[in-house]
C-alpha cells in the first residue's frame, strides 16, 4: 500500500487537484486522461487497484482496512479543498459542499471502476463518465 499503491492514487488523483482552481475542469481531465490510459492498458479487465483491494480486503482485514482509509481520505480531503479553492475563485457554486462533493466523487469513481471491470465495456465506461461529467458541470455557477 504505502509503497506502490499510495504513491501511483496520487499521483494520478491526488496531485493533480493539490493546487486546484477550478476542480470541474481539473477533474474532467483527469478522468478523461485515466479512462483513456485504462483502456489502453487492460484496465477495463483488472479494475482500480485500490478499488479492488478495498473490495475483497475490508471485510478480512482491520489493519489493511485503515491502510485503504488512508488513501481515500486524503484524496476525499485533497477533492474537498480543491473544490473550496474553486468556490472562492468563482468557478464552483458557493451552495456546493466540498465534503459531500469530494465524499460523492470518490464514491462515484469506484463505481464506475468496478462497472468498467465486471462489464468490460468500453463503452459503459464512456457513457458513465459523460454522466459523471454531467454532474461536474452541474456544480458551475
Amino acid at each position: 500500500m504505502r509503497e506502490v499503491i499510495h504513491p501511483r492514487f496520487n499521483h494520478q488523483w491526488s496531485d493533480p487537484l493539490a493546487n486546484s482552481t477550478d476542480p470541474i475542469a481539473d477533474l474532467k481531465r483527469i478522468f478523461r486522461q485515466g479512462a483513456k490510459r485504462e483502456i489502453t492498458n487492460g484496465g477495463l479487465v483488472h479494475g482500480c487497484p485500490l478499488n479492488n483491494l478495498a473490495q475483497e480486503m475490508s471485510p478480512l482485514d482491520e489493519k489493511f482496512r485503515q491502510s485503504l482509509e488512508k488513501v481515500y481520505f486524503a484524496w476525499r480531503e485533497t477533492m474537498a479543498a480543491a473544490f473550496a479553492r474553486g468556490i472562492k475563485a468563482g468557478k464552483v457554486r458557493k451552495d456546493v459542499s466540498p465534503p459531500k462533493v469530494a465524499a460523492f466523487i470518490a464514491a462515484a469513481q469506484a463505481g464506475m471502476a468496478g462497472t468498467a471491470k465486471s462489464t468490460q465495456d468500453e463503452a459503459l465506461l464512456l457513457q458513465t463518465s459523460h454522466a459523471f461529467f454531467d454532474y461536474l458541470d452541474s456544480l458551475k455557477p
